[in-house]
């Protein structure tokens, strides 16, 4: 079971970026698939999350009506589209995948992928 993330950069505040999390050794689909993110001093927290159960996506209220999660499951991969960004959104982006439906806390995830940087600036 391997999660690649990637699509993290510089952007200005406004800006979008999308990010991938690419797996690989297992079906996405079939496990909750959640994007969390980490600042620098701060502990990881939830962004957002895809169900495994019925594809319903779920965001932290931090982000919402801003990013967007979505699934391609030919490609066996989740995405992160963060629109409208702004400098609060800095951190290292991780993907995970667990058993439960929906994981929206660390500890329900059994797999993570590598932190993809995404830095905002004023």
């Amino acid at each position: 079971v391997q999660l690649q993330a990637s699509g993290g950069g510089l952007v200005q505040a406004g800006g979008s970026l999308r990010l991938s999390c690419a797996a690989s050794g297992f079906t996405a689909g079939y496990y909750g698939i959640g994007w969390f993110r980490q600042a620098p001093g701060k502990e990881r927290e939830w962004v957002s999350c895809i169900s495994s159960s019925d594809g319903g996506t779920y965001y932290a209220d931090s982000v919402k009506g801003r990013f967007t999660i979505s699934r391609d499951n030919a490609k066996n991969t989740v995405y992160l589209q963060m629109n409208s960004l702004k400098p609060e959104d800095t951190a290292a982006y991780y993907c995970g995948a667990g058993l439960d439906p929906e994981v929206v806390h660390p500890s329900q995830i059994g797999w993570w992928g590598q932190g993809t940087l995404v830095t905002v600036s004023s």
